[in-house]
């Protein structure tokens, strides 16, 4: 998991982690995503998929859509990326989490797009090239959670738990979510 939040972001009390009840509306918001995505990046896009728990039924989640945008040739990532942002979205520089993240270039390579609402951010984007371990990655923990919801539950008690135990800060949420996810994912054998 990474974060649009930069570590002098974390300084701003604005920007505390919020959690909400699940919204019926996200499902909408990542259709609607998915669709502009599609339809502005002239078939270099070719598989948007709705991760993160926004896209598992009745969680608490932050109210960020989390999306992965798959394109088929890694060449055409950077001008992917291009078009996505003028879709009212910025880059972001997740180089706090940088020994997690895949590379922004060659195979595997990853790049982020987040859409700010008045500030704070209410879509984060995830362009990836076919085959990326992140996206492999993100659907089968989604997967799984839809499946099996006495351990999405499990994990909606941990985020709390780590909510609180952060008192919202970004930058130690998500790092401590950043470890929940990893343990999640050795569990699934990924």
């Amino acid at each position: 998991m990474q974060s649009p939040w930069t570590d002098e972001d974390s300084k701003d009390p604005s920007s505390a982690i919020r959690l909400m009840h699940h919204d019926a509306r996200w499902k909408q918001e990542f259709e609607q995503t998915r669709s502009g995505i599609l339809q502005c990046c002239e078939g270099r896009v070719v598989e948007v998929e709705h991760v993160g728990a926004t896209a598992v039924g009745g969680l608490i989640a932050r109210p960020v859509i989390d999306v992965v945008a798959v394109v088929a040739d890694p060449c055409d990532l950077s001008e992917a990326v291009d078009l996505i942002i003028g879709l009212n979205f910025r880059t972001v520089d997740l180089s706090p989490w940088a020994g997690r993240l895949p590379p922004k270039t060659g195979p595997g390579a990853t790049q982020c797009c987040v859409k700010p609402r008045h500030g704070s951010p209410t879509h984060l984007v995830y362009v990836v090239s076919q085959g990326a371990a992140l996206l492999s990655q993100m659907v089968r923990l989604r997967d799984y959670l839809r499946a099996a919801p006495e351990r999405a539950i499990e994990l909606e008690e941990k985020k709390l738990e780590i909510w609180r135990g952060t008192d919202a800060d970004p930058l130690a949420y998500y790092e401590a979510m950043a470890n929940e996810f990893e343990e999640l994912q050795r569990k699934l054998g990924q």
